[in-house]
């Protein structure tokens, strides 16, 4: 690529921290911080945020914490207050959703299951 073109994502970390957790709920933040690509102390500071915000819940299992997200929220910018996180994340998962179907995966035709 080369070295003029500016390097970016469409998305924030925020936005990716709640991807791994709907992926996994019970995910350590070492290893969310790796899938991101970002430090656990900011993984940390990120989900203090969004627990603040009321957009995830801390649910202490044993030794390990279980997260939850209000997929009800709405998403926080003028631009895009008219969504949810749900949409967000229905959307962002959509592409596992569809792999899983084609696995054989997916539920009763007609069933509808959150992401």
């Amino acid at each position: 690529m080369p070295k003029d073109i500016v390097q970016f994502t469409f998305l924030t970390n925020h936005t990716y921290v709640l991807v791994c957790l709907a992926r996994d709920p019970r995910a350590r933040l070492r290893d969310v911080a790796r899938h991101v690509g970002i430090t656990e102390r900011a993984t940390q500071r990120i989900i203090a945020e969004l627990e603040a915000a009321g957009i995830l819940r801390r649910f202490r299992e044993g030794r390990r914490n279980r997260y939850e997200i209000d997929r009800e929220q709405p998403l926080r910018h003028a631009l895009e207050e008219h969504r949810t996180v749900g949409d967000l994340l229905y959307m962002l998962l959509q592409p596992e959703r569809t792999q899983a179907r084609r696995a054989g995966a997916n539920p009763a035709p007609g069933a509808h299951q959150p992401p």
